[in-house]
């Protein structure tokens, strides 16, 4: 036989390749990250921490076998108006958010972006007030300022 030829069959390395190709995107972990369907549906779009307005404040009861009403609160986001959850950590956290304050939200930490622990659906905890960090409310080291 004289003169090259492409390689043809079923078993030759380019069809492989290309067939393979096709058929991962019938893999949805796949098919979420090439499209980068996570960082789209996420509300915080990507970002490490996000600003929003307290709407109301919520009580999360925990999933079993934990019997507790975690506080939380409803917020709605400065950037793109999206509404969240967010927990607030700290004994006696509560206190120091009114509706209508100013919070910043970061994740809680769970698994892959998801909630932690025992808080149904909750994936945000609130990091700031006003301006100043929850904790040194919590711990009397500052005052939450009068917006």
């Amino acid at each position: 036989m004289t003169g090259s030829k492409s390689p043809v069959g079923e078993f030759a390395a380019r069809p492989l390749l290309r067939k393979r190709n096709k058929f991962r995107w019938k893999k949805p972990d796949y098919k979420r990250r090439v499209l980068k369907l996570r960082r789209k549906t996420d509300p915080l779009e990507g970002s490490p921490q996000a600003r929003g307005i307290v709407l109301e404040k919520v009580g999360i009861e925990s999933k079993q076998p934990n019997s507790a009403i975690r506080k939380a609160v409803r917020i709605q986001l400065s950037k793109n108006g999206k509404q969240i959850t967010a927990f607030i950590p700290g004994d006696g956290g509560l206190k120091y958010i009114d509706e209508h304050d100013s919070v910043v939200v970061e994740g809680i930490g769970g698994a892959m972006g998801g909630a932690k622990g025992d808080l149904p659906g909750v994936r945000w905890k609130v990091v700031k007030v006003n301006g100043v960090s929850l904790e040194s409310l919590i711990y009397k080291k500052k005052e939450k300022p009068i917006r």
